[in-house]
């Protein structure tokens, strides 16, 4: 080939390669769908009975308008990763250590797809006595007696803040299940007002985290008190409900007679969650959009966080 030929080749290789270095290194178009994420559990509205839901019976609404949903997957085989932590109020009264074997049984019955870690509520944070591992033994010894010292938790859900803050990113399911008596000592209750119930459930949500709760007493005179245990699981309900998660034991002060009931039905609701991904109204500035679940499937319900944090699209 002669000497000029090969230059132009030469220059016409160079022209493609750094064409596409310039394209590699340009940023993405602005102006494409932000993805949303979320984790719905498939509840039945009579019996036990749990149909299979498909991509096209979900519908997801913000006001009247619908969001195309993208992606629709069961939390099962190659999509059931989950990370689970128990967090555990220090200031309970020693009653719970009668529960805890049912913690154990449920801890070490969970699927080699599960991370299991072990917290508890002390003074406004979380102190974590087992970092969440796929070792269901070690996640099931580090459970110990609660400190049964009155006050020990100023609130619960500075504690859950603090767990959630302390939690790395993971791509698949988080959830937290509580055991407290949901008073919130630092705001004091009697309304639905709690900017710390307000705070955990924003921390929860924009992390994709599900809360359930299981009511459990506290040492001294808030452990017998109407009005306090009332309001406390009110806090518990609502946090549960707002994150797409479960409160149990709801409207009794006493302690409960065993939590394996609680916490088989809370089992059963992870085996049927599937991972929602849809596309949410393009917004200007970053905020929250409520959105609603809706299928054509009968007797069901669609649970979830019923919201989304959306970002504008960059």
């Amino acid at each position: 080939m002669p000497k000029s030929y090969l230059s132009i080749f030469a220059a016409l290789i160079g022209l493609i390669i750094s064409g596409a270095s310039a394209l590699a290194q340009q940023p993405p178009q602005r102006g494409g769908p932000q993805q949303a994420h979320l984790v719905v559990t498939v509840e039945p509205k009579h019996g036990k009975e749990v149909p299979p839901v498909q991509q096209n019976e979900v519908i997801v609404y913000e006001g009247h308008d619908r969001d195309q949903v993208l992606d629709w997957v069961p939390a099962q085989g190659d999509h059931a990763a989950l990370q689970l932590f128990f967090l555990l109020d220090d200031s309970s009264t020693m009653n719970l250590g009668a529960q805890l074997d049912d913690i154990r049984k449920f801890i070490n019955a969970q699927p080699s797809t599960t991370q299991i870690g072990v917290a508890y509520m002390q003074n406004g944070t979380a102190r974590i006595v087992q970092d969440l591992t796929a070792d269901h033994a070690a996640a099931a010894k580090s459970l110990r007696l609660p400190m049964g010292i009155g006050g020990a938790n100023a609130s619960p859900y500075f504690s859950l803040s603090d767990l959630i803050k302390k939690w790395p990113a993971f791509n698949g399911r988080r959830e937290v299940f509580m055991v407290t008596d949901g008073i919130d000592r630092y705001y004091g209750s009697g309304d639905l007002q709690d900017p710390y119930v307000d705070a955990a459930v924003d921390d929860a949500d924009k992390a994709g985290i599900q809360v359930s709760a299981v009511y459990n007493p506290d040492v001294g005179h808030f452990g017998h008190s109407y009005w306090q245990t009332y309001w406390g699981q009110t806090y518990l309900s609502q946090i549960a409900d707002r994150t797409g998660g479960e409160a149990y034991y709801i409207g009794m002060n006493g302690p409960p007679v065993a939590f394996t009931p609680y916490l088989d039905e809370f089992g059963t609701r992870l085996q049927h969650q599937y991972l929602l991904t849809f596309v949410p109204k393009p917004q200007k500035k970053a905020g929250w959009q409520t959105i609603r679940l809706g299928t054509e499937v009968k007797g069901i319900d669609l649970v979830s966080a019923g919201r989304v944090w959306v970002t504008p699209f960059e």
